[in-house]
């Protein structure tokens, strides 16, 4: 398989049986995040929630894209992805794997709603640390701009979550006039029809947009294990032709010789000039070589690092005042640079489908207990149909912004702060029950550092067995 021997190509396919073991979970730890409101609220019968909810999530991530997927990947540096020693790889790929479903696993069976990024990220992180402290050269292998991005976006959610909730909340009490969608749901009788129809729609949007988001983040996690383990195969996308590409380099070294490197800065000229070195080496290979398959291993990881870098330099180039490039030049420099940079960020359709049908069966099964958690534990009050309704509007917005942006969101802590702020918006902080929350906010401190450790010490360990 992939022209490895047989122990090599069983190690690959433990590896991904276990990144869909991880997508799994993933989807009947998240369940909860769109089926606990219709539950609660009688609007659906749970077998229906579920199965409504696993096809959203399904056909989210078919057309959630690939930009959370391929942050996931950029988190760690090419040269650590792509160690020439693929025993190295695959100490990699089990460390981050294991802590990813260990930690997901026990945080679902004690109930407590966890991130699944931040599992994932925590685990990606620590495995570059590691790697940091037995490396003989000084080299940071963790992408730290990527990182950076990444976290902000998971530390702002779910305060956006609780203070958007809130504004909702009291929007909702000044412009809806029949209160009936402000009191609390009537034993086993479902709610009016309009309701129904809304929370159905609300149950969709956080399916879709939990499906378009964590999707994504197995489909890295996938292309991860491919890459670290086949690279001869998936470093770059081999269906593309260099042909083709060559006229976007050809664009890029036009609108590069437009630049007046004297109006640069010094931190610009050198950004430039490590620019124009790496369209000139990508140019060359492209040049040589007829089909991406023709290339060795070394030559598809050089482009790959070129592309990364390049997109790092364009990027700075941009955002100067001092390029003397038109709008418009400045748009098809940008433009050009991401058509190349599809060389490296792609995933097979098989890989997403796989996902697809892993998160979407997960979200079917194993709902109960986060459902319990989100539905009766987080307010002291049962759940009202305009509290489910604002809560769930809340994440699927702000969780389709962040895939749109291409940034891993945590759709638990987005859910789990919009309940929370609907809560204090019906009667105040004392609407809260202090001990969920304590643990949920205690599981939210403790994943990224747990994972760390956890991810760093397997690696170093699998290293030294391996």
């Amino acid at each position: 398989m992939f022209g490895l021997d047989s122990s090599l190509t069983i190690l690959l396919l433990l590896c991904l049986f276990a990144a869909v073991v991880f997508e799994f979970i993933n989807g009947f730890h998240d369940t909860a995040n769109a089926v606990a409101t219709v539950i609660y609220t009688n609007s659906l019968k749970p077998w229906a929630a579920v199965v409504w909810s696993g096809v959203w999530n399904a056909i989210g991530v078919f057309a959630g894209g690939i930009a959370v997927a391929m942050g996931i990947t950029y988190l760690l540096p090419t040269d650590l992805l792509l160690d020439t020693n693929i025993y190295h790889n695959i100490a990699l790929i089990l460390a981050l794997l294991i802590t990813a479903v260990s930690w997901n696993l026990g945080t679902w069976a004690m109930g407590i709603p966890c991130s699944s990024s931040h599992t994932l990220i925590g685990s990606i992180i620590g495995v570059g640390f590691a790697f940091s402290f037995i490396s003989p050269e000084a080299v940071n292998y963790i992408n730290w701009n990527k990182a950076s991005d990444i976290g902000l976006s998971l530390l702002l959610s779910p305060i956006l979550g609780f203070s958007l909730a809130i504004l909702l909340m009291y929007v909702m009490r000044q412009v809806i006039s029949n209160r009936i969608i402000f009191k609390e749901p009537l034993a086993d009788a479902p709610p009016p029809f309009w309701i129904r129809l809304v929370l159905l729609l609300t149950c969709t949007g956080v399916s879709f947009s939990h499906g378009s988001n964590d999707g994504q983040k197995g489909v890295g996690l996938v292309m991860l294990i491919l890459i670290a383990i086949v690279p001869g195969y998936f470093t770059l996308n081999v269906d593309k032709r260099p042909a083709d590409l060559l006229d976007n380099v050809y664009e890029i070294q036009t609108i590069y010789s437009k630049i007046n490197v004297n109006e640069l800065n010094e931190d610009e000229k050198f950004e430039f000039s490590k620019a124009q070195n790496h369209i000139a080496h990508i140019d060359t290979l492209l040049e040589t070589h007829s089909e991406i398959a023709a290339m060795d291993n070394y030559e598809k990881s050089g482009i790959r690092k070129d592309l990364v870098l390049l997109g790092k330099s364009t990027k700075i180039l941009l955002a100067s005042k001092n390029t003397n490039l038109s709008q418009i030049n400045k748009e098809k420099l940008k433009k050009n640079v991401d058509q190349l940079k599809s060389l490296t960020e792609y995933a097979p359709i098989w890989v997403i489908f796989m996902i697809s049908i892993s998160l979407g069966l997960g979200t079917m099964i194993g709902w109960k207990r986060i459902v319990t958690t989100i539905g009766e534990k987080i307010g002291k009050q049962h759940l009202t149909y305009a509290q489910g309704a604002s809560a769930e509007i809340v994440a699927a917005s702000t969780i389709g912004f962040s895939t749109w942006l291409g940034l891993p969101v945590s759709t638990t802590h987005v859910l789990s702060s919009g309940i929370a702020g609907s809560m204090v918006a019906s009667k105040g902080i004392k609407n809260l029950q202090s001990k969920t929350i304590k643990s949920i906010a205690i599981a939210w401190l403790l994943t990224l550092p747990v994972c760390m450790l956890l991810s760093g010490g397997l690696f170093l360990l699998f290293r030294w067995i391996i």
